[in-house]
């Protein structure tokens, strides 16, 4: 065997480490102390100072010397403190960390490397490191909080567990990817207790993080792929997971009676919660919306309450529920289609009460705001937008007027506008619309001395002219583009809004669950889609509440194509191998099931394996139900809380003209 001195170690912290740009002393110090030959077996002990990573026993590798000194050093651990490592393998980070840290605790999911690290750590006297074998991407939560966590495996999504439990201020090291050996190395830094900074640190491979949040041990994905089909749950499993439902499900007696008080504990001091909806047209699901809207309210302050609906049009109902003058719209509001989406009789009962509310409450920044998150208003934001620097800036307006001439006669029918600029036969006004905003931001302070209500309004309807010109034109690049395009816009117009309400302003999102649910956690993630759930989790971490909701069978309100009347459709009953056969056969009507704080320990593993889910948009059909409106998601990491009604029944719709008929999103209206 090659005699293995320090000063071959010295050469590869000078030669593999040092040069490459890692500069903590603390890190190189370590790297020079270890003996690296120690955590791989003999036959490879001549390799142990090259530059590349080595198989280890159960088919795994300890990493590059480089790549382990990369993501210490980004972790910065000082001597005083508490470090996780997650995938710790034979050991060889742990004792780099040791060197560094007061103490490690090192998790392996493998039971053999777990017996292993252990030995050999104890061999070389490192007893400031404790091993066991587990589920690493639930982290050690009794050992919690750490000061860094470094992951050796890469997940398909950052595990909520470890972020919640970094300190303030904690740095969370972990390689992410779609795939299970390709991913982007993340230092998510803790900066506040519901906020999280992220940077990316480049390209790595590492083996998959195995666990109830990262990858299962056959190799299928937990999130966000898709299994292979079929998605068969076999009887007996079903039986066994639909009682685990039961035994771990909240009952709901009424809806409108229904205690929520262990609810609003687990949201506690969410920034965010977004409440979904399986269809845009049941009623129970804008009811329940709103009892649980109305109890955030009332007793956790929060103040903004925004929707999947055009900004100017919920622009008009905000000034109903918090009374200012209100500018004329080009168009009435909510009467582009699906008319019966927000212009129900719910939806009118919700505003009822808010108005009420709002009136009781003496100082303007306790009255709750209704605001609207979607793009699809291009016509009705040139107008207000015109409208406002009519007042405060003619001008202005007059140039305006000019930039947005070029939308001209476009602005009622922006789809054909995205065709015809794709097609080359326009010349687009992307810079124009670009243009029009960027002199809005120009004179600012001097606009905001007016009123910073109507300037912030008028910003936003700039903002969704220059958006909603890209999103026409994405929608002819292909839908993944549109999409991305469009959620990213609402996350967007959603932080802007809680930024103008002030730091302790607190919001309650309304939306399809497709937008609501983390889309890493279904096959959108698969197909390169994110959402406004998925970019919530990613940006607020734990104070992100993302809430779902199911039916079986019932009536909702929906049509069979695109512009089409509403219909009173009967929903089917649902897929024999899917999340909603399986409350289903709970045998209980109505229950909220806790997902990421379970009753049951055993809820949140046994519901991971990826199952068919139902959505479905303002189009509804039946007849290719299947196909048209079931996809695959991991359900506890797609939503933190599911609320089930086994039956459910249309809302009642309010009649009104229809006009602006603008396509909506790909591919069924959600």
């Amino acid at each position: 065997m090659v005699n293995l001195t320090a000063r071959q170690r010295e050469q590869m912290v000078a030669r593999q480490i040092a040069s490459r740009g890692v500069r903590d002393r603390h890190v190189l110090d370590a790297m020079r102390t270890v003996p690296r030959e120690v955590f791989v077996a003999g036959w490879l002990h001549e390799f142990a100072y090259e530059d590349s990573p080595l198989p280890i026993e159960e088919g795994q590798t300890i990493s590059q010397p480089y790549i382990v000194a990369l993501m210490i050093e980004a972790a910065e651990i000082l001597p005083s403190h508490r470090v996780l490592e997650v995938g710790c393998g034979s050991g060889y980070a742990s004792a780099i960390i040791s060197r560094i840290a007061r103490k490690v605790y090192a998790i392996e999911w493998h039971d053999a490397l777990a017996r292993l690290a252990t030995q050999r750590l104890g061999d070389l006297g490192y007893d400031n490191v404790v091993v066991k074998q587990g589920d690493g991407s639930l982290g050690w939560s009794e050992h919690a909080p750490f000061d860094a966590i470094i992951v050796s495996a890469g997940g398909p999504v950052v595990p909520q567990s470890l972020l919640e439990q970094l300190v303030i201020g904690g740095r969370l090291v972990i390689p992410v990817g779609e795939e299970p050996r390709t991913q982007t190395l993340l230092r998510i830094r803790r900066t506040g207790k519901d906020e999280f900074d992220r940077e990316s640190l480049g390209q790595v491979q590492f083996v998959p993080l195995v666990g109830s949040e990262g990858w299962s041990a056959d190799g299928l994905p937990i999130a966000p792929h898709r299994a292979p089909r079929p998605l068969r749950i076999p009887r007996p499993q079903r039986d066994r997971l639909s009682s685990l439902i039961a035994e771990s499900c909240e009952i709901i007696t009424d809806l409108e009676t229904a205690p929520l008080d262990a609810l609003l504990e687990r949201i506690g001091e969410a920034r965010i919660v977004l409440l979904g909806e399986a269809t845009h047209g049941t009623s129970e699901f804008y009811r329940m919306r709103a009892r649980i809207t109305r109890e955030l309210i009332d007793r956790m302050g929060f103040n903004v309450v925004a929707i999947e609906g055009d900004w100017p049009d919920v622009s008009a109902l905000d000034r109903r529920v918090r009374p200012r003058e209100a500018p004329p719209l080009r168009t009435a509001p909510f009467s582009r289609f699906p008319t019966w989406m927000w212009r129900n009789h719910e939806m009118r009962d919700f505003v009822g009460w808010l108005t009420e509310h709002n009136e009781a409450a003496l100082a303007p920044e306790s009255k709750v705001g209704l605001y609207g998150l979607d793009l699809y208003s291009l016509n009705n934001s040139i107008g207000a937008v015109l409208e406002f620097l009519d007042k405060v800036d003619p001008a202005a307006a007059e140039t305006a007027r000019v930039r947005y001439g070029c939308f001209s006669p476009w602005e009622s029918d922006p789809a054909t506008y995205g065709r015809a600029a794709v097609s080359g036969r326009l010349p687009g006004c992307e810079r124009e619309a670009v243009a029009t905003l960027m002199s809005l931001l120009v004179h600012r302070i001097e606009y905001l001395k007016n009123d910073g209500d109507l300037f912030f309004d008028a910003e936003r309807n700039a903002t969704v002219v220059r958006e909603a010109e890209k999103y026409y034109r994405a929608m002819y690049y292909g839908s993944r583009e549109s999409w991305n395009l469009r959620d990213e816009h609402m996350f967007d117009t959603l932080q802007a809004v809680l930024a103008h309400r002030g730091p302790d302003s607190r919001a309650v999102v309304w939306a399809h669950n497709s937008h609501v649910g983390n889309a890493a956690a279904t096959e959108m993630g698969a197909r390169g889609e994110l959402n406004l759930g998925q970019l919530a989790r990613d940006t607020y971490g734990p104070a992100a509440c993302l809430i779902g909701f199911g039916t079986d069978h019932g009536t909702v309100a929906a049509a069979s194509n695109w512009d089409e009347p509403m219909q009173i459709m009967n929903v089917r009953p649902a897929h024999e191998d899917s999340y909603e056969r399986l409350c289903h056969d709970s045998g209980i009507a109505t229950f909220l099931l806790p997902l990421r704080h379970p009753i049951n320990k055993d809820l949140r593993e046994a519901l991971l394996t990826p199952h068919l889910e139902r959505a479905i948009g303002v189009i509804y059909r039946p007849q290719t139900e299947l196909p048209s409106h079931y996809f695959q998601a991991a359900l506890p990491a797609q939503f933190d809380e599911y609320i089930w009604f086994d039956e459910t029944r249309a809302v009642e719709a309010i009649k009104t003209r229809q006009s602006d008929l603008a396509p909506d999103t790909y591919p069924f209206g959600v």
